[in-house]
């Protein structure tokens, strides 16, 4: 007999709904910004949110990142959402090189990886690194 292996269901904290966490995308905070997490793998507390652009003003329009994060400040403490919104709206991102989180330049584009270890090479990669 084979066990049947469950899929994690998440409440998304733009619409309130619950969907399958391969559904969702996954959002942590890194130094007050809110940071798309695609592949899961970033650590600390995440929220997650439909990929979708009413999900996304629904959320901001609720507060919902900050007390979903347990940011410090609640709901009241603004969080900045640019990189969200460039990864949900699908927009390039505006923000130079060097001023994002971690004072480097992040492309989810599929180029190849010269100053890091080589795909596959490692567990933890360059690009889950941020911060």
């Amino acid at each position: 007999m084979v066990a049947e292996t469950s899929i994690p269901v998440r409440t998304c904290v733009g619409c309130r709904e619950r969907a399958p966490v391969t559904d969702l995308l996954r959002v942590v905070a890194r130094d007050g910004v809110l940071v798309p997490d695609p592949r899961r793998r970033l650590p600390g507390r995440g929220a997650s949110l439909h990929p979708t652009p009413e999900c996304l003003h629904a959320a901001e329009r609720r507060r919902a990142f900050p007390r979903a994060l347990r940011l410090p400040g609640g709901g009241g403490s603004p969080v900045e959402a640019g990189l969200l919104r460039d990864h949900v709206l699908g927009t390039p991102s505006t923000v130079p090189a060097g001023s994002g989180p971690g004072g480097r330049q992040h492309t989810n584009d599929n180029r190849t990886n010269t100053d890091g270890p080589a795909p596959g090479g490692s567990a933890r990669r360059e690009q889950d690194v941020v911060g």
